[in-house]
Formats: C-alpha cells, sequence, structure tokens
C-alpha cells in the first residue's frame, strides 16, 4: 500500500506553525523588513563544501540556492536597511538525521553592526524561546587546543594534517588546513561542546568564507566570523561581512580553483553581486540560521524528518 501519510505529527506542524509565526513576530517588533527572495538563479556559491541542485528551466541552466546571501546583500546594496528572509532554500547531497535537501532558513542582516552585535541578538532570539538554555561564548583557537592540544592558527599544517589522520584512518598529506579543521573540529570538539547554546566566534584565517579577517588581541589573523552551536547541533553561521568587492573575487577564483581540483562542478561567478559591492554594500553583520534544526531542539527530537511535513525520500515508492 502506498504511503502517503506526513513525516511530522500534526501536533508538531502546529508548533512548526507557532515557531515561523514567533520568528516573524520578533523581527518586526525590531523594525526589520522581511524579504522574499528568488530561489533559482543563474548563479550559486562557489563555495567547494556547498553543491547547488541545478535544474532546467526554459532551457537554461539554473541553481536552486543554497542560500538568500546574494540577492539579499544586493538589496543591503540598494539601501534596504536591516533586512531578514525566512523561507527554502537548497543543497545537494545532504539528507540525513541533521539534513534535508529541501530546508527553511532564517537569514537576516544588520548594517552597522559587527559579529559581536549580531550574536547578541541572536541570544535574544533563541531566549525568547527558552530561556533556560545556557550559554557560552569561547574563541575557536581557545576551544580547539584545549580539547586537542593542537593551536588551530599556528600549529604546522603537517601536524594538523597528522591529526585529522589519526582520527580518520586515512591519509590528509594533500588536504588543505581549513579541511583538516573542519574533521577535527566535527570528530572531536563538536562532541566535547557543553549543553546550552556555545557561540564559536574567531575562527582560522582558512576559514573566512566570507567574512572579513582581523587580528585577535594575541596577533592571530582571524576571520571575523561565528558559528552557534546547541546542544552540539550546529545551529547558525554568522559573520562580520566583507564588502571588498576585489577580495570577494579573489576569494570566488580561489573557490573555483579548489572546486577544479576535486573535480567538481564549476559555477559561474555572480557578477550582479560583485557589481552591488562595487556601488557599495555597506558595512554590516549578517547570519543564517537552520529552522528545522531549531525545532528539532524546541520539541527534543533526533531527527529533522520528525519537523517536516513531508521530508526527504517520503514519497519514493518501495
Amino acid at each position: 500500500m502506498t504511503n502517503w501519510q506526513p513525516t511530522a505529527t500534526l501536533e508538531t506542524l502546529a508548533q512548526r506553525a507557532h515557531l515561523l509565526a514567533h520568528i516573524r513576530a520578533f523581527f518586526n517588533a525590531a523594525g526589520i523588513l522581511e524579504v522574499d527572495v528568488p530561489v533559482l538563479a543563474d548563479t550559486g556559491v562557489t563555495d567547494p563544501h556547498i553543491d547547488c541542485l541545478q535544474v532546467q528551466v526554459n532551457g537554461r541552466l539554473q541553481y536552486l540556492q543554497s542560500s538568500p546571501e546574494y540577492y539579499m546583500k544586493r538589496l543591503l546594496a540598494a539601501g534596504s536597511g536591516s533586512i531578514y528572509y525566512l523561507g527554502r532554500a537548497f543543497r545537494d547531497g545532504e539528507a540525513g538525521r541533521r539534513h534535508n535537501p529541501e530546508f527553511t532558513m532564517l537569514e537576516w542582516y544588520r548594517p552597522g553592526w559587527d559579529e559581536h552585535r549580531l550574536m547578541e541578538e541572536l541570544i535574544s532570539l533563541l531566549a525568547s524561546l527558552q530561556p533556560a538554555w545556557a550559554i557560552h561564548k569561547v574563541a575557536y583557537g581557545k576551544l580547539f587546543q584545549q580539547v586537542t592540544g593542537l593551536d588551530p592558527h599556528n600549529a604546522p599544517l603537517d601536524s594538523v594534517q597528522q591529526k585529522a589522520c589519526e582520527l580518520s584512518g586515512r591519509s590528509f598529506e594533500e588536504e588543505s588546513r581549513s579541511t583538516c579543521l573542519d574533521l577535527i573540529f566535527s570528530l572531536v570538539v563538536e562532541p566535547s561542546l557543553p549543553d546550552g547554546l556555545v557561540m564559536v566566534h574567531d575562527y582560522p584565517a582558512c576559514q573566512a568564507a566570507l567574512a572579513r579577517l582581523d587580528h585577535d588581541a594575541d596577533g592571530n589573523l582571524v576571520a571575523r566570523r561565528f558559528e552557534a552551536f546547541l546542544n552540539r547541533m550546529e545551529l547558525a553561521n554568522g559573520y562580520f561581512e566583507l564588502t571588498d568587492p576585489v577580495e570577494q573575487k579573489s576569494r570566488f577564483d580561489a573557490d573555483l580553483a579548489l572546486r577544479m581540483a576535486t573535480g567538481k562542478h564549476q559555477m559561474p561567478v555572480d557578477k550582479r553581486l560583485l557589481a552591488a559591492m562595487s556601488v557599495g554594500l555597506p558595512s554590516c553583520a549578517g547570519v543564517a540560521l537552520g529552522v528545522d534544526r531549531l525545532l528539532m531542539q524546541c520539541l527534543k527530537l533526533d531527527d529533522i524528518r520528525q519537523t517536516l511535513p513531508f521530508a526527504f525520500g517520503s514519497d519514493n515508492e518501495n
């Protein structure tokens, strides 16, 4: 018999609707404009760790957006002021207990703010949902070194590669510092995090993505970004945003070189984003949050499919 039932209970779907309404009320009260941007575009992200879903539309190759970021930054450059997006995003190759290829993302930007001020607003949003969550803030380097004994900013690359090899059982001799640090963090640092909300900031410069670079109090070159982990689950990723179009183009090119080296699809560069940045992207901080994961934490669920009306694969015929 064909299974037609939803993957979430009706009670969970009611809680989901309540969460979405709460988020909108929080941002509306703060005077932040909700924007509804396209999920289909001629370009996607160049990030070598993210794969966009590709579709043919009227004979043209299009990409389902993995984030509303590029469109939102064009709005910021046009003078929108503070904005937020609450809607669908898509990523290929991500399906499992914490991942669904189609998911709900909350993303917002605050002109004139840095990442630390934005972290406080994120904390306020989460505290308005469950005030009992404990809150911790820690620099990436301090946390990483406490757990692994390695200084992620200054340890020789071969030491970082060796640590990744020991943990994974495979060779990392040809892998980058960023790839090795990602593996080590996910395997030993993330599981060691305490209960509650942990805000990890000042990431290694090699993991800057779209964040500005700066020096920390110890003189290390760091990325002005943060990640939020709720009960050891990655929940949000934020940046003190890069605004230099020349540096942005350089990072796009570096991403494409990595994609080529690993045999991944070559993504077209978003020239409209670069043009908007050339006109003037205001100094701002931005953060993206996985709403389905947040609901998992609020309801103490252990599988993202339990939060979705019809999760990926639920309509497959046996």
